[in-house]
């Protein structure tokens, strides 16, 4: 099968999107998929207004559909709703293509935030892309129910997924190099130092210890002034990354607005508890059933979830990552894809 992958999330970036793709991407070769990435860096491009790190395409539907023509994929998916996304939508219409699409990032909450975009005219402007969608790929049942109350529709369950191997279980935390002479216990926050993610609520809680930020974003500088004895690590290789998740003793995730969390997978495949907010994305990535949460604490009360996580075994965190394994994440992927159909498939 050729697949066509457009997405306005693409290395250089660095977020929970861009991880999803690419190792989806690796995930994908066993399965005899033949993925072509459509992604901003093969286009004139410039940096998002507001949002450093973000580079999108500029007016790049006549260079995407001479590519899409010449590839002549037999599927289509459309992973992000920026210029390239509503270009590819607009050239699949064009040609009579089927097509799906995913809801990776609630951004009618980041415009509210940065651009204070009303949400209904910002679900509208996505209800409309999504629309002729063949399917709508969504992380997690509560976003699918979400949308559905919205107006969405063709919505399909896809769970993401986490890199067992390179995420490994400790059962202590781990003593590294970075964090010789930091005092114990140590509180992580990997993410996007951004408008949408929360991050006051975890630097506000003032936990005994060492508070650390992996991760950069519009608001850094900002905040690094205003809160000089936090740790700010910056971006990390990813082997690296994944010494400092083990490390913790606690990972915070104070986002109230995620349509998943994959960062709060990695740290639990480490073995790290994660305290977070009782909302969409930490209920279901960390498990809330009957009551019991295996994954970390859910807690209106941020400071005290960091607490208790403190008590937990590192176990059952690992368990609960375990869950999320690529193998099932790529079947469901494969088996929500449709054909562009061979009867329309010419120009």
């Amino acid at each position: 099968m050729k697949l066509a992958l457009i997405t306005d999330a693409w290395h250089p970036q660095i977020n929970g999107v861009v991880t999803t793709l690419h190792e989806l991407v690796v995930a994908l070769d066993p399965w005899d998929v033949d993925v072509t990435v459509l992604h901003p860096g093969l286009f004139k491009s410039r940096s998002c207004p507001g949002y450093a790190g973000i580079d999108l395409a500029v007016r790049p539907y006549k260079a995407l559909a001479v590519m899409l023509d010449a590839l002549q994929p037999d599927a289509v998916h459309i992973a992000t709703e920026g210029p390239l996304g509503w270009a590819a939508r607009k050239h699949c219409l064009k040609r009579g293509w089927q097509f799906t699409t995913a809801f990776h990032t609630k951004f009618p909450e980041i415009l509210k935030a940065a651009l204070r975009v009303p949400l209904f005219l910002g679900y509208a402007l996505f209800r409309r892309f999504h629309s002729p969608s063949a399917g709508v790929m969504v992380p997690t049942q509560g976003v699918l129910d979400m949308l559905a109350s919205r107006g969405f529709r063709s919505l399909k369950p896809w769970t993401h997924g986490v890199d067992l191997a390179l995420f490994e279980h400790h059962q202590q935390p781990l003593d590294i190099p970075e964090l010789k002479g930091c005092p114990r216990p140590y509180a992580l926050y990997v993410g996007r130092v951004s408008y949408e993610k929360n991050i006051d609520a975890y630097l506000d809680l003032n936990l005994p210890g060492t508070q650390i930020v992996c991760g950069v974003g519009p608001l850094e500088e900002q905040l690094k002034a205003r809160y000089p004895n936090v740790l700010w690590m910056g971006v990390l290789p990813r082997q690296q990354l994944a010494k400092v998740y083990a490390a913790a003793d606690v990972f915070v995730f104070p986002s109230r607005n995620e349509t998943f969390g994959l960062v709060m997978l990695e740290a639990m495949a480490c073995g790290t508890p994660v305290a977070a907010f009782p909302v969409d994305g930490p209920l279901q990535v960390l498990g809330a059933t009957e009551g019991q949460i295996t994954g970390g604490v859910l807690s209106e009360d941020l400071k005290a979830a960091v607490e208790q996580c403190q008590q937990l075994s590192r176990t059952e965190p690992r368990q609960r990552a375990e869950a999320f394994g690529w193998p099932k994440t790529v079947e469901l992927f494969v088996k929500n894809l449709v054909p562009v159909s061979a009867k329309k498939r010419g120009h």
